[in-house]
């Protein structure tokens, strides 16, 4: 009955005829655990698929630890997609463990809390090998790439060679099948007194988020540091709407990073809301222009006509619908087993 209630109130906000007839084409491209507003994303991105407003290609992991594979696997069995590929980068950045990935490996009398195929991250394909097989099989210009991690990926991407599953170069390739980068980068407002803040992803790989700015050849919306503070989850909703199971993968998280009553920003859910959802008017949106990354990872936004850049943007009403949206998918019960 609890799972009837919940899917029942999301589906009042949520309208199955409000949602488009193809169901967006995601991979999501994340530094998961690093922070947990990734699993949170993540969690928003099955109700998603569950509604049929979106369909998860593959996930692809930035952060380089062996157990961040295995983490996602065990949150997509949970949610009853034990089958969506995985791909992991080799040689990328932030090899610590972090707070949460020890829960792919939690057991209660013998046996996983939550289980899972991935064994380790050495055992899953290479991200970028991963990306291209998936971009190949895609009708042209469907795909739309979150980016809420380090540009490692996709900046590997750009610069790949034909393969097995496409004869085109990364950037004819991601020219042909994606239609939207959907960024969680950057900084496009000031930041409390610092006007030159620099965003975590970025300055964690200057380099290659460089790269993505100058030379990705699709539009690419960006979702500032500004936005995901604006917009923090309430800790009230990890205390009380996740506990229609024991053990919930996401709030156990959430606790083991930051336990309630901290309210966690939502960078990387806004992103994924913003990819599936461009139309809806649940943020404002700039202007086109052209997002530089300077040497010390300050993003700069320089406005003109003709360039594929845009930042979003949030108004004091539309940050009382996002936060509202973002609660009810993110702790939104996966469809009771048959």
């Amino acid at each position: 009955m609890k799972h009837f209630i919940l899917i029942l109130a999301v589906g009042l906000i949520f309208p199955m005829q409000s949602f488009a007839a193809e169901p967006v084409r995601l991979i999501f491209d994340t530094d998961m655990g690093n922070d947990v507003d990734d699993a949170l994303a993540l969690a928003c991105i099955h109700s998603l698929e569950t509604r049929e407003a979106c369909k998860l290609l593959a996930v692809t992991l930035t952060k380089d630890n062996d157990w961040a594979g295995p983490y996602v696997d065990a949150i997509n069995t949970f949610y009853g997609r034990p089958d969506i590929p995985i791909g992991v980068v080799r040689k990328g950045m932030t090899p610590a463990l972090g707070k949460y990935l020890p829960l792919a490996q939690q057991r209660n009398n013998g046996k996983l809390r939550y289980p899972r195929s991935l064994k380790s991250g050495k055992d899953a394909p290479e991200a970028v090998a991963l990306i291209r097989k998936t971009l190949a099989a895609q009708p042209d210009a469907s795909v739309c790439i979150v980016q809420v991690g380090f540009s490692t990926n996709c900046a590997r991407l750009l610069e790949s060679n034909g393969d097995d599953a496409s004869p085109l170069t990364g950037v004819e390739l991601v020219r042909k099948k994606v239609k939207l980068l959907s960024v969680m980068a950057g900084a496009f407002q000031r930041i409390g007194d610092n006007e030159r803040f620099k965003e975590y992803n970025v300055v964690k790989d200057i380099a290659n988020a460089k790269l993505i700015a100058s030379k990705w050849p699709t539009e690419v919306v960006f979702s500032g540091f500004e936005i995901g503070i604006s917009i923090p989850y309430p800790a009230s909703s990890i205390l009380r709407d996740f506990n229609y199971v024991e053990h919930h993968p996401v709030a156990e998280s959430y606790h083991l990073y930051n336990p309630p009553p901290h309210n966690r920003p939502t960078w990387d859910l806004t992103s994924v809301l913003y990819a599936v959802f461009p139309d809806r008017d649940y943020f404002g949106i700039s202007s086109t222009g052209t997002v530089t990354i300077e040497d010390d990872g300050f993003s700069r936004f320089d406005k003109e006509k003709t360039c594929r850049h845009r930042y979003l943007t949030a108004s004091r009403e539309q940050i009382v619908r996002v936060t509202e949206a973002l609660v009810q998918l993110a702790s939104q019960p996966p469809l009771p087993k048959k």
